[in-house]
């Protein structure tokens, strides 16, 4: 039998009313909240005496959660297990989803939400505890859209005032290269692609630091460049077998996702690696393209502060074109090529190097931009004034200022 009124835990309206041990009860059927419950009598001398008691008072429990909440908790729990994290991680966020599902922002949302308010409460755990746990990872156990964990996330953290500490992106590589298939033996991945996973840690994360001096993180999808360094380092440890691999096998052995991103992030990674390579006294020799220079990408990032400073321009690139021989531009280091120390060593001119140009150090979207900007349209040419015009009285009045000038324009109005 349906009831009017709406649930107070999730805004249902439908509320039944069911016979529970003789009693009559309202009870939501979207959530299992009791609203309303029945009176019981639970001993003779109540009976006798006509005393009716509440079935919460004869099973001793004055507060009993709700089927939502414990839902919810169960989840958390459940999630906290499968991550393997501590017993205080699983309590603080236990703490975390039921203060929010008392709070009136998250009682009328959508059953979809609020089963991603428990996953955003382990997620809001692990970073405050430096945990190093990424959003898709917890939307790939729950099976939730990214958007709309995100949704959640952000209500949560602006409902309960939570800090939540950004993920750096040491911590991000770290986590992504945990689940690759690559470091250990599997039937699947065979011996030659094998990996030490410190190996490919430290080389990875010098890529990424690379990558974040050139201007390839700032303002993209961090995952892409990860997977595209991760890929120049796997290659780089060992050159031999695996050249031949595209960056497509390798994410299939791997057992990660392709994101479309990641092959203009290789290209531009690569792009960098080559500018670098050619700064290299001992590469000179060679016609180093980019499959040959990942063979020399441990080098290159041994000698990275020195080989960006002279493969590339922090400005435009113009003045240093222009330097004479045996002058170094203001502020340069003695040891710099370009200046008189570096010259009587043997280093060519600044000016003189990579066909006598410097590519400046700028982001991709300045270098190769995919829009053209559309120019402002000229505007009408302005008509001379000659003092012809005719003046409107409106505009006359303005004019006018003292009781003199009022006077005669009354006068020469009348006439």
């Amino acid at each position: 039998m349906a009831a009017r009124g709406r649930c107070p835990e999730c805004g249902s309206g439908a509320l039944v009313e069911d016979a529970h041990y003789a009693q009559q009860q309202l009870v939501c059927a979207a959530c299992g909240c009791v609203l309303s419950e029945g009176l019981l009598t639970t001993t003779y001398t109540d009976e006798e005496h006509l005393r009716e008691v509440a079935y919460s008072q004869s099973t001793g429990q004055k507060e009993q959660l709700t089927r939502c909440l414990q839902r919810g908790i169960r989840r958390v729990q459940d999630l906290c297990k499968v991550l393997q994290l501590p017993a205080v991680f699983e309590e603080t966020a236990v703490s975390y989803f039921q203060r929010a599902l008392q709070l009136p922002a998250f009682h009328l949302v959508s059953l979809e939400k609020k089963e991603l308010l428990g996953g955003c409460c382990v997620f809001v755990t692990c970073r405050q505890h430096n945990w190093p746990l990424t959003m898709g990872t917890v939307c790939s156990l729950l099976y939730a859209r990214q958007d709309l964990f995100a949704g959640v996330f952000l209500s949560l953290q602006k409902e309960l005032g939570l800090s939540v500490p950004a993920l750096s992106l040491a911590d991000l590589v770290t986590t992504h290269l945990n689940s690759f298939r690559l470091l250990q033996p599997t039937a699947n991945v065979p011996a030659q692609f094998l990996e030490d996973r410190e190996k490919l840690l430290a080389r990875t994360l010098g890529l990424v630091e690379l990558a974040s001096e050139t201007w390839l993180v700032t303002g993209r999808h961090p995952v892409p460049v990860v997977t595209a360094a991760a890929f120049l380092a796997w290659q780089s440890l060992r050159p031999g077998p695996r050249l031949s691999c595209p960056l497509a096998r390798f994410c299939r052995l791997a057992g990660v996702d392709l994101p479309p991103p990641a092959h203009l992030r290789l290209k531009e990674l690569l792009e960098i690696l080559l500018g670098m390579a050619s700064q290299l006294s001992w590469l000179r020799a060679f016609r180093l393209d980019k499959k040959t220079v990942v063979k020399h990408v441990g080098d290159l990032l041994q000698h990275r502060v020195v080989l960006l400073r002279n493969a590339f321009s922090q400005g435009d690139g113009d003045e240093l074109q222009d330097t004479a021989p045996g002058q170094g531009s203001p502020g340069q280091d003695p040891g710099c090529p370009g200046s008189l120390v570096a010259q009587e060593q043997g280093c060519p001119p600044a000016g003189k190097r990579r066909g006598g140009s410097l590519r400046p150090l700028l982001p991709p979207c300045l270098l190769h931009p995919r829009k053209r900007l559309r120019g402002a349209a000229p505007s009408a040419p302005a008509v001379a004034t000659t003092g012809d015009e005719p003046i409107s009285d409106s505009e006359i009045e303005q004019y006018l200022r003292g009781p003199e000038e009022i006077q005669a324009f009354r006068k020469a109005k009348g006439w």
